[in-house]
Parts: C-alpha cells; structure tokens; sequence
C-alpha cells in the first residue's frame, strides 16, 4: 500500500512520539539519582553505538555532505543539545505529563515559524489556533501564581530549541541520510555530557539495574531520533507536526503507571486547549488538502 507523503509523515511523528516518551520515563526514572551529565552520558554511550550501527548498515557514512548541510547539521546538533539540557532539566524536576503538555505547543511554534522563515503560507484561522495553543500552554505554566514552577519556563526554552531543531532539518538536501543526522546529534549530546561531567567533577558508580534503563533508554531514543529527523522531510509541516498530540497519550499514562503522577484541574484544561489547537490545524489542512483535489 502506498501512503501519501502526510501519511507516511504521520506515521512517523506517532512513532518518534512514542520513542521520546518512553525515553523520558526511562531516563527519569534511572537516571535523576546520577545527575544530568552523567545520565547524558551513559545513555548517549549506548546510543552512539546503535546509531553508528544502524547508519553504517544504510551506508549512511558513505555520503559526504556538502558544505551547506555540514552548516546545517551543525545547527541543528547545537539545537539538539539546547533542548536536550534544557528539557531534560525540567523533566528531573517537574511531572513527565506536565513538561510533556508544555511542549505540545511544538506543533504550533513549527507552523508559525516555518511562515515566518520559510514562507510556507499561514491563514488567519491558522494564526489564531497558534494563539489558542499557546494560551493554553500559559495555562499550564501559571505564570505568577500559585501553581508556577520555574522549570516550566524550561520547558519553553526547550520548545524554542526543538523548533529550531526541526525547520533545520526540514532544510537539508533530500540526499542527506537521516541516520547521518540522528548519529552526529547522538555524538554531540554524549560528549556534552562528558564535558559536563569533567566540569562538575559529579560522577557516582552507576548500578547495574541503573545502566540497564538507561541502554533501554538509548533504544527509545534512536527510535525517536530516528524518526523526527525522517519525519520532517515529508509531508507538510503544519499537518504533520499535528500528530506530536499522541505524545499525551503516552505521557500520561507513563507518568501514572510509573511515578504516580496524575495532572492537576488546570494542567487538563491546558492541555485540552493546546490539543484542540492542533487538532483544529490539522482538520483544517486536510479539509483545505481534500478541496485542492481535482
């Protein structure tokens, strides 16, 4: 069966979704007790390694990128550890389904940024969808009230990275592998790791049970690596980026079922209304899609 280029960069969203999430759940749950950098660096081990696998088996490293996309891949590798430390920060210390909702306002950031920097055309409805989103990201934050935790204004840092990350990748030569993309943002996040643990000098024995998470956190991660960089070369951005939602899904049920977390009132009704947001987006694409159709 031959899906159309949204279909198939859906169904690659949904899966790189399903990667991070369990990443997280992994990494947070093996990986709080040794600190930042060093659980960066143990899981990045085991990923650069299937990483380096993979991309030699699809003869990833037989490409040799022109100078432009070597500039680009630099880029979004930077990007990548920008949201990476930054996320991830805030996942240590906030509910995995709270730090998850806030960057369900990817779907949104993306749309918007691509209209502003890569001329993709953007309507008012559209505009206004983006703006809903991101009251309800706002909702979910709190700022200056009662309920607000700083680390939640990580969690927008890291949505400004990750859009960065992703309209990056949207911009490389179609004959750059994905793996080859995946592998350097896999190498440049362990050896921020490393660097981060010779300044801080922090390095504990890690467990056994702890390296056993944090290799299966490592497989997630490929996972999801693997298919976000894929992801954002096909299909259009608005549309696919709608599907990063199932994140919810996965994070809530996560966060119950290994922390015992469950969301608050308001952090529900945030996460409704950047859910509908992008839901609203996506119906209105492929409505737009279907009547384009000859």
């Amino acid at each position: 069966m031959n899906l159309s280029p949204n279909m198939r960069g859906a169904a690659l969203m949904s899966a790189s979704m399903a990667g991070f999430a369990l990443n997280d759940t992994a990494l947070k749950f093996g990986g709080a007790d040794l600190g930042l950098f060093q659980a960066i660096f143990i899981r990045g081990l085991f990923a650069i390694t299937i990483m380096a696998a993979l991309a030699y088996a699809l003869g990833a490293f037989t490409i040799l990128p022109k100078m432009r996309d070597v500039r680009l891949i630099s880029l979004r590798s930077f990007a990548e550890i920008g949201a990476t430390l930054s996320f991830l920060t805030a996942l240590f210390n906030l509910p995995l389904a709270n730090i998850t909702a806030i960057l369900q306002a990817l779907p949104l950031s993306i749309t918007l940024a691509a209209a502003l920097f890569l001329s993709e055309p953007i309507g008012r409805q559209r505009i206004a969808a983006i703006v809903i989103g991101f009251l309800g990201v706002l909702i979910i934050v709190r700022p200056g009230l009662a309920g607000f935790n700083a680390y939640s204004l990580l969690g927008l840092v890291a949505v400004a990275f990750v859009t960065l990350r992703d309209l990056t990748a949207r911009q490389l030569s179609p004959s750059i592998p994905s793996a080859l993309v995946a592998f350097v943002a896999a190498l440049a996040i362990t050896m921020t790791g490393g660097v981060g643990i010779l300044v801080t000098q922090n390095w504990q024995n890690p467990s056994l049970f702890e390296i056993g998470i944090l290799a299966l956190s490592a497989v997630f991660l490929m996972v999801g690596y693997y298919c976000a960089v894929a992801t954002m070369r096909v299909g259009d951005v608005a549309i696919v980026s709608s599907f990063r939602y199932t994140v919810m899904l996965w994070a809530i049920g996560l966060g119950w079922l290994v922390f015992g977390d469950i969301p608050d009132f308001w952090t529900i009704v945030g996460m409704i209304v950047i859910l509908s947001a992008g839901l609203f987006t996506m119906w209105r694409e492929r409505r737009l899609t279907t009547q384009s159709e000859p």
